[in-house]
């Protein structure tokens, strides 16, 4: 028996069979998927070719869709409601990029079937709504819903499977990076800072520092997290999840998680100046915190800090390292030489290559991601004073380069001339000012 799109309650015999079915699919299918060098049948073709009066639309086109998704290692699915259609695009790379538009007449129905598979309210589409899908044992993906003008749109954010979560040498760091970090977790108090805008990989490379922990002293450290929400489960640690509507908030959580006896602390994201102050004095009664930050540079983390009236002497105490990192696409092997010296767009790099196009990257130019990244160390006496004295983001940079902080655009300049990605990646993913 298969499920009805329009379930008014997830918690009925439909909706387990409808889930259960799914998983069972799932698993089939996802191996095959990825046994398979390519699709013979694009996926957008096999999507418009399903028949859209079939009451099993809704079910097999949600399925065609995740399952390719999952095969490409798609990060996100956009379902966008336009009209009586549906449009749907996929993140590959960090880049969203259209696949099409379906569904004329169903969409509401494909929406319903992916908050069934979630465990969402499928009577309420005013409202927005998150659950999972955990499709398979290694399998797991997160669903948002929000209300909109021509009806509900959905985005499923896809994780990786299990067992293929990094560790800190597989985040693709250079050795110098990776060599201080690895030093860094060997401390027993103080906040390793990890920065960078939304999509820049900074919750992939905070989860690699604590699997790297938990793995080098199974058992003998105690590892607890507060996070908004759990994006991954991380063997060995507790992880927890805020809920602000029953008042357990990042402040209130980081207290409660200090009476937890642990060693090492992760804060899912610093937001504001309250979540500071709490992991900051965590870290000053003794534990080593991993947190996340949204800051543009090492030094603009710290002025930013600085701006949420943060003590400068707690800073100076409590900072180990920052990090700040960006992933650019990497270039396909069907790259081609840059022909022209303005193909370099005002870059300083003695030569680069181009994107090129083939099916191995769906005629992209690209496959799979790099990391550019900078690692500034607060162990410099000129640093520490500026941070005392309040510098601004400018003159901290300027003394981090003194100290021998490889900057971001250094790092992308060696990766254009070693071929790895090209000068519109670069100025795409930091832009064109090299401040």
């Amino acid at each position: 028996m298969e499920s009805n799109p329009r379930l008014r309650h997830t918690g009925d015999r439909i909706g387990c069979v409808a889930i259960h079915r799914f998983t069972v699919f799932t698993l089939r299918t996802i191996h095959q998927a990825k046994a398979a060098v390519s699709d013979p049948i694009p996926v957008n073709k096999q999507l418009q070719a399903l028949d859209v009066s079939s009451v099993e639309y809704a079910t097999r086109f949600v399925e065609l869709l995740l399952v390719e998704a999952t095969r490409l290692g798609a990060s996100d699915v956009h379902l966008q409601p336009q009209g009586e259609a549906l449009d749907i695009a996929w993140r590959l790379d960090g880049v969203l990029q259209p696949l099409g538009s379906y569904s004329p007449g169903q969409s509401s129905h494909v929406i319903t079937r992916l908050k069934v598979l979630a465990e969402l309210l499928t009577y309420r589409s005013d409202l927005p709504q998150e659950g999972r899908i955990r499709a398979a044992s290694n399998v797991e993906m997160r669903v948002s819903t929000m209300p909109t003008l021509h009806g509900e749109r959905a985005v499923v954010r896809l994780f990786a499977p299990r067992g293929q979560h990094l560790r800190l040498p597989d985040l693709g760091m250079e050795d110098d990076h990776q060599k201080a970090l690895a030093g860094l977790l060997l401390e027993t108090a103080g906040v390793i800072l990890i920065t960078g805008p939304a999509g820049s990989g900074k919750t992939t490379t905070a989860y690699a520092l604590l699997r790297e922990i938990a793995q080098q002293s199974p058992g003998s450290k105690c590892l607890v997290s507060l996070e908004d929400p759990i994006e991954v489960d991380v063997p060995g640690m507790a992880q927890s999840e805020v809920n602000s509507a029953a008042g357990f908030d990042m402040a209130t959580g980081i207290r409660s998680m200090l009476r937890q006896d642990p060693e090492v602390i992760f804060v899912g994201e610093i937001r504001d100046r309250e979540t500071a102050e709490c992991a900051l004095q965590a870290a000053l009664t003794g534990h080593l915190v991993i947190t996340t930050f949204h800051a543009g540079s090492t030094a603009e983390a710290i002025s930013r800090l600085s701006d949420m009236d943060i003590e400068p002497y707690v800073l100076r105490s409590c900072l180990l390292g920052i990090v700040n990192q960006r992933l650019v696409r990497r270039l396909c092997h069907c790259a081609q030489p840059v022909q022209v010296p303005d193909g370099l767009l005002g870059l300083a790099a003695a030569s680069a290559l181009v994107p090129g196009t083939c099916p191995d990257c769906a005629h992209t130019g690209y496959r799979g991601r790099h990391m550019l990244s900078e690692l500034l160390l607060l162990d410099h006496d000129g640093i520490a004073q500026a941070i005392l004295t309040r510098r601004d983001a400018r003159q901290l940079e300027l003394l981090a380069k003194d100290s021998g902080m490889i900057t971001r655009w250094q790092r992308a300049i060696t990766a254009l001339e070693q071929g790895i990605t090209s000068p519109t990646e670069i100025r795409r993913v930091l832009g064109f000012s090299e401040n």
